[in-house]
């Protein structure tokens, strides 16, 4: 690490020599802008104006379909450029893209917020995201996932207790908006990884943020694949209503109540601070934990009841870590709780 003296040029103007190295690596010469993003931290960041209009122009990746000749490998390198923020990309073979491949493409576009076919030749598929990110604010990303897997979580239960088919289905169809607002997250995330500017227009306040809603939008999206797991079994159950008491089912539903709580108030304590609440989510993470044990020795030996109880008590899990990571994300500002000596 280098330092330099601060000198005073005019009346009003300090400056700083900057490091020769530097300079010549970064292609400076003179009468070039500097841009000067000041950080949260207090530091400032010192950027050439040649690099920012570098990152503005769109760079253009290309997936060899030749080479993705597993199942599904080209519908997750997709996912991937996506989520990676990459604007434009293209699909392309040395003779014919295959069928499959072409089904693939067409299929994730449709589960990718803002991506779309912009061109297609028989050898290549040019893809396009037309997603402004700054239109987007991260609470309010997780705030609508938070809705999806809710909703996907009360049809589903309400499809096992009522052996309503019709419901279970309607379940299983919002995954589909559960991953896209997913995948649109982790790109608005790395995103802000990248960029402090982006940042701050996406709202997270402090680096670390980013690693929280990361978690938090990955564990909002595995409650969604849980609880559609849950309308799955509810499908296969619609035979069973006979065999069934209703006291297991009541059973069941009251686990249910207590495990859609512990992630809907985890949620609240990641956006209100409160860490007693996200305590208290902990304790009763624990309460369901032993009755998912006894629900498991005491109900009748149906497995896809056990299924739904395993998921249950899955899901409860899930909520549990928000709250861990609440809790975590709490301490990071003083409080009467807890405060610097």
């Amino acid at each position: 690490m280098e330092s330099r003296k601060v000198q005073r040029v005019g009346y009003s103007t300090f400056s700083v020599s900057l490091p020769k190295e530097w300079v010549k690596a970064s292609g400076l010469k003179q009468g070039d802008l500097l841009m000067l993003l000041p950080e949260k931290d207090g530091s400032l960041k010192m950027v050439p104006s040649s690099m920012v209009e570098r990152r503005k122009h769109t760079e253009e990746y290309v997936i060899n379909s030749d080479l993705c000749g597993e199942p599904g490998m080209l519908e997750r390198i997709i996912v991937g450029n996506y989520t990676l923020g990459r604007d434009s990309f293209s699909v392309v073979s040395s003779t014919r893209i295959s069928r499959a491949h072409i089904d693939e493409v067409r299929r994730i576009t449709h589960r990718l917020m803002g991506l779309g076919i912009v061109q297609e030749t028989p050898e290549r598929i040019d893809l396009q995201c037309s997603v402004d990110p700054t239109k987007f604010k991260v609470d309010m990303l997780m705030r609508r996932l938070l809705v999806i897997a809710s909703t996907i979580y009360t049809e589903a239960l309400q499809a096992l207790s009522q052996f309503n088919q019709e419901l279970a289905e309607d379940a299983i169809r919002r995954e589909d908006e559960a991953d896209m607002m997913y995948w649109l997250a982790i790109r608005l995330l790395l995103s802000a990884q990248r960029d402090r500017v982006m940042a701050d227009k996406i709202g997270l306040e402090e680096p670390s943020q980013i690693l929280y809603y990361a978690l938090i939008s990955r564990y909002l999206e595995v409650i969604a694949d849980h609880a559609e797991n849950i309308a799955r079994r509810a499908i296969e159950f619609k035979d069973q209503e006979r065999k069934t008491s209703k006291t297991a089912m009541r059973e069941i539903v009251n686990l249910s109540e207590l495990a859609h709580n512990v992630f809907l108030k985890a949620m609240d304590c990641i956006f209100s601070g409160d860490i007693e609440l996200a305590n208290n989510v902990l304790e009763i993470t624990k309460v369901i934990g032993n009755e998912h044990e006894r629900l498991m020795k005491e109900l009748p030996e149906l497995p896809i009841l056990r299924t739904v109880i395993l998921e249950l008590a899955r899901i409860a899990d899930t909520g549990a870590g928000i709250a861990v990571i609440a809790i975590n994300k709490a301490l990071e500002k003083s409080s009467e709780t807890c405060s610097e000596a």
